[in-house]
């Protein structure tokens, strides 16, 4: 191949190689060698990237053995990109520290390259670092902006209309060290299925809440709630995967107005706060299902 200087120094910067057969009698002169790469050789032009999240992946052809039967082609490899680290393994065995402190330092999904703090949840606190037992569990979808800079679940607008719906309820959200309101009870948990917000706040991608589900899982057992009140679509198809068919399928409306179970725990679907600031006319049905809740808990403190 007959390349000057200054195409060989270019081809060097592409992370290209030229590959230059020997010399045999009777072969012909490589045509194009410059479509030759390396193996490892990678683009560096973000057009030119390939996308493995949308593209096909095809298989590159098995090579043949000298008796012509094709050799099995290796499965590929799964990594992680750079600069994240497995989910810290043993979660379903942590105690309440120790999750914290999981959830605190957890690199297992991209979302820890852009997050201000994790948002582990709020509410009271146990002697000795133990998990505080709770009757009510409040799960969310996932942290915005303001939740991102607070490190706490429901603040901004969304997070006053929240606290309104809790005060309706005779709860408070906070630590032992939160003035309670005469009559109230700080007995309740706030947590959100992911927890670190997505760039822009966009929705939850499902390899993400997938990477979450062992934390919000392990919360709840440690926590011990008697209602768990789930509030977004996120937050029902999170907790209500594994008992509920084809749940993708089902508006979050035509899960509103019945009690589901996880972990033993009921469950009862409702609106984000968020969702009814934008449409003001569903906070009435979202009432409905507070006083659904409402109507189940009793029962279940009476008969734990």
């Amino acid at each position: 191949m007959d390349l000057d200087k200054r195409q060989r120094a270019m081809l060097r910067e592409m992370g290209v190689r030229l590959w230059q057969p020997p010399p045999a009698a009777g072969l012909a002169p490589v045509a194009d060698a410059i479509h030759t790469v390396a193996v490892g050789a990678r683009p560096t032009r973000a057009e030119d990237r390939f996308d493995t999240e949308t593209a096909p992946v095809r298989a590159p052809a098995p090579a043949a053995t000298p008796a012509g039967r094709p050799v099995p082609a290796q499965a590929p490899v799964s990594r992680l990109a750079p600069g994240l680290q497995p989910r810290p393994s043993g979660v379903e065995l942590m105690d309440w520290p120790a999750l914290q402190a999981a959830v605190t330092g957890c690199r297992a999904c991209a979302l820890c390259e852009s997050r201000k703090n994790t948002v582990f949840g709020i509410g009271p606190t146990a002697a000795d670092g133990a998990a505080p037992q709770v009757d009510w569990l409040i799960v969310g979808e996932a942290p915005g902006e303001n939740e991102d800079l607070a490190g706490e679940p429901f603040v901004g607008q969304a997070g006053k209309l929240l606290d309104n719906m809790l005060l309706a309820m005779g709860l408070q959200r906070g630590s032992d060290d939160t003035t309670p309101r005469a009559g109230v009870s700080r007995n309740v948990f706030i947590t959100n299925v992911l927890k670190c917000r997505p760039p822009a706040n966009r929705n939850p991608d499902p390899a993400e809440v997938a990477q979450c589900e062992p934390y919000l899982k392990r919360q709840v057992e440690l926590l011990q709630p008697k209602m768990i009140l789930a509030l977004g679509k996120f937050a029902a198809q999170s907790l209500l995967q594994d008992s509920v068919p084809e749940l993708q399928k089902i508006p979050l409306g035509k899960l509103r107005g019945q009690v589901f179970h996880y972990l033993g725990v009921p469950v009862v679907v409702s609106y984000h706060p968020a969702y009814l600031l934008r449409s003001l006319g569903d906070k009435a049905k979202a009432w409905d299902d507070l006083c659904l809740a409402m109507s189940v808990a009793p029962t279940v403190v009476r008969s734990a």
